[in-house]
């Protein structure tokens, strides 16, 4: 019965193909909308992904995201260490800086001073030069993407300067790291140094980056920090998470998408369902037929969702594929953000399953009540 019902399905090749399209235009507008989004969640949490080591974040208590820096004082960097199970912790200062260029243009960047004397946080790629360079003075390393930005088309020039409050920045390096939010240059630089790059404030340690002691979680060392000293203390998975939720919560970016995809899985389940139903009426003679022959309706429905289940996996491959061919085309457009991790695939499975069930339900009725006599007829 499976073999008759798929020559059924494939006889008419128009409606055959229309179904598939429907199917695979809505899992190709789901799966590029959501990898899209993923895009945009993970530039929210690119620096907290290039921080290597550091197990435990900590920061200012009514810090809601990486980016709202809430400065604390320099103190509060021995007050972490003093905490029991803490194996070591640095500075780290994150801010916005205002760099004036060569020709006298000015950009904002996204301005990293790491530890002295470990250089924790430093970026693991490194294109031009290494971390060690920026012991030299006025010494500053710039994401590559950053720096293509600032001098589109000029190779890497070592010893170019810049200024950032009114002091000379000497970029000695160039390194690879993740695409921000922002969409800034990045910037590296020594703690000591980034402070006076940085506008004057008496606050300015942005974060405290700890390590837990072998055999401690850094849950538990994040609950410790915050009991002991009132500052608020979070594993690094439960800071990137703390971050996507509150984009997730405070801005447009899950509406407007949620948007895209519900109209995809309507439009998809409006052109598979109708044209589904247009297969089913063509093909009534032929279920007649089978009914006629002893044919029950568990049977025909069997058959009518073997079909359907059919179309939803070509469909799905198609749309998937091609879905994935436009991230993989659009790669090097460093404007667009492209994630598509296996939940995207499941998600988008899971609704072409749903649009080629209702498909198959809007039409299963019209067979159940077909009668065998319809064969005889003229």
């Amino acid at each position: 019965m499976l073999w008759i019902a798929w020559k059924m399905l494939i006889g008419n090749r128009a409606k055959y193909l229309g179904i598939v399209f429907g199917v695979a235009f809505a899992a190709l507008l789901i799966a590029q909308q959501s990898s899209i989004f993923c895009g945009l969640m993970a530039l929210t949490v690119s620096q907290i992904l290039d921080v290597e080591g550091a197990g435990v974040w900590v920061m200012d208590p009514k810090v809601k995201y990486v980016d709202d820096v809430k400065p604390m004082a320099d103190t509060h960097l021995y007050r972490v260490r003093g905490v029991p199970g803490v194996d070591w912790a640095v500075r780290l200062y994150k801010g916005i800086a205002r760099a004036r260029l060569e020709g006298g243009s000015y950009e904002q960047v996204i301005l990293l001073g790491l530890d002295d004397t470990t250089f924790i946080g430093a970026p693991l790629n490194m294109i031009e030069g290494s971390i060690d360079d920026l012991r030299a003075p006025d010494a500053v390393i710039m994401d590559i993407v950053g720096y293509r930005k600032l001098w589109p088309g000029e190779p890497f020039k070592r010893g170019r300067i810049i200024e950032m409050n009114d002091r000379r920045a000497v970029i000695v390096g160039l390194a690879r790291a993740r695409k921000t939010f922002q969409s800034f240059a990045v910037v590296y630089t020594r703690y000591s140094q980034a402070v006076r790059f940085a506008p004057p404030e008496r606050k300015v340690l942005s974060f405290v980056l700890a390590e837990p002691a072998p055999g401690l979680a850094a849950a538990e060392l994040a609950e410790r920090i915050s009991a002991q000293t009132g500052l608020q203390a979070l594993s690094r998975d439960d800071f990137l998470a703390k971050t996507i939720r509150y984009y997730l919560l405070n801005t447009g970016i899950p509406i407007n998408f949620g948007i895209t995809v519900g109209l995809g899985f309507l439009v998809g389940t409006a052109i598979a369902g109708q044209t589904f139903y247009l297969f089913i009426v063509e093909n009534l003679r032929q279920f007649g037929a089978l009914k006629a022959m002893g044919t029950g309706n568990g049977t025909i429905l069997l058959m009518v969702l073997a079909q359907a289940l059919h179309v939803g996996l070509v469909g799905l491959g198609v749309g998937v594929g091609l879905a994935a061919l436009f991230g993989w085309s659009t790669r090097s457009f460093s404007k667009l953000s492209f994630y598509m991790p296996w939940q995207v695939l499941v998600i988008t499975g899971v609704a072409v399953f749903l649009i080629v069930l209702l498909a198959s339900l809007l039409s299963i009725r019209r067979v159940f009540i077909v009668d065998p006599a319809i064969v005889f007829r003229g």
